[in-house]
């Protein structure tokens, strides 16, 4: 794809890193960065080859400016994206906002206000829409290849060093300074659980919390930082033994060593895990977010899902099985294998995504369509490749009234 768009990044991180090399690969031009970071805004600015009048200490400084560019990606924490997206549409930005929109109902409905309002583009980063995977699945629904569908099984296997690298030790351990799992994790799955069933969700209900991760199932003999700590060796959530055994592959140097250091090399990295967050017990409570959860789903026909995201498994592609009045279906990310109840046939499509299930291999080429339909819808005018930023937040509604059923006990109604 060519495309002449001029992209603004705001926060240069792993994801506003990605998303700005994605764009360049698709034909965009990268064209400014705010970031506050010395290191990472000089890094960022030397593979970008931008001048010194398109470096921004901050995204103030960037909306303030002169406007040059056609879009901008708003790669903040979560609890930075109201602000930004708001002063950026109203400047007649095209964004692309990762996802959440906003960890607050109040937040995100003055986002979609604010972009409804200003006439501008709003993508959210809910890359799972966009994978070929999803596209061949969502096809063969639609055209009622296994019936109507009457129930769905969900599963999100977030990985074990995973769920240690961001909810514990990372940016998304406390939900004051973050959002809840479910809304920073798995605002994708119930996106795109009511996105390939195409129907109005009614009721919910959902269970779980914080199950592992606590002083209480702290081992005896463990120190508070993995260095220091006699089980290092064997522990399963050794930061010494996971970091810097992703070293060895260059596949890891964005995702999760860029969020330790800018610049990982075994020196800078063994800094990180000596005297940095990630380098400290995941059991000494420094966080509170829930590491297993389940969400029941009740769509208005009468159709039903359940969705569960663990922290306990292999960092994986999500897993499916959709349940149909005339077959089934079973999804891994990759394949998805079709039964014919009729005539007792099975068949196997190969999806053959890019890469793996991480942030560090693009989502399996997920992150990379979902940057070519915004390019597109930028330099088209024409968005209907995206999904809107109402349809995002109607789905983000899913996730808080699941932490609500969640949190009291009960089944919220929609």
């Amino acid at each position: 794809m060519s495309t002449s768009v001029r992209l603004a990044v705001v926060g240069a991180g792993s994801r506003g890193t990605n998303y700005a090399r994605l764009a360049v690969r698709a034909g965009a031009v990268v064209s400014a960065v705010a970031e506050p970071d010395p290191e990472r805004r000089r890094l960022f600015a030397e593979e970008f080859a931008l001048s010194e009048d398109r470096v921004f200490l901050t995204w103030e400084h960037l909306v303030a400016a002169a406007k040059v560019d056609d879009a901008v990606v708003i790669a903040t924490q979560d609890r930075a994206h109201a602000e930004p997206a708001i002063a950026f549409a109203e400047a007649g930005y095209d964004i692309l906002l990762e996802k959440p929109i906003a960890p607050t109902e109040g937040e995100a409905a003055r986002i979609v206000h604010a972009v409804e309002a200003a006439g501008v583009i709003m993508a959210v980063g809910h890359v799972m829409r966009y994978s070929d995977y999803t596209r061949e699945l969502k096809a063969l629904l639609d055209e009622g290849t296994i019936g109507r569908i009457v129930s769905v099984e969900h599963l999100e296997p977030i990985g074990w060093w995973h769920f240690a690298h961001s909810y514990v030790r990372g940016n998304w351990r406390r939900e004051a300074s973050s959002s809840s799992m479910l809304m920073a994790k798995s605002s994708h799955d119930l996106d795109w659980l009511s996105y390939i069933v195409g129907r109005s969700v009614r009721r919910i209900s959902s269970f779980g919390g914080l199950y592992w991760f606590t002083p209480k199932n702290k081992p005896a003999q463990a120190g508070n930082r993995c260095v220091d700590c006699p089980l290092q060796k064997t522990c399963a959530y050794s930061a010494t033994t996971i970091y810097e055994g992703f070293l060895e592959d260059p596949s890891y140097r964005v995702w999760p060593l860029g969020v330790l250091t800018p610049n990982p090399t075994r020196e800078t990295v063994r800094d990180a895990i000596e005297n940095g967050p990630y380098g400290e017990c995941v059991y000494n409570g420094q966080n509170d977010v829930a590491d297993h959860q389940v969400v029941n789903l009740e769509f208005d026909d009468g159709a039903t899902a359940s969705f569960t995201a663990v922290a306990f498994t292999q960092l994986e592609f999500r897993k499916t099985r959709v349940f149909g009045t005339s077959g089934s279906i079973d999804g891994d990310g990759q394949h998805l294998t079709i039964l014919d109840f009729a005539t007792g046939e099975t068949k196997t499509i190969d999806t053959m995504p890019s890469g793996g299930a991480s942030a560090a291999d693009g989502h399996g080429g997920a992150d990379g369509r979902l940057v070519e339909a915004f390019l597109h819808a930028v330099a088209t005018r024409d968005a209907s490749a995206l999904s809107s930023v109402r349809e995002s937040f109607e789905s983000h509604q899913l996730v808080w009234a699941a932490e609500q059923a969640r949190e009291r006990g009960e089944v919220v109604s929609l």
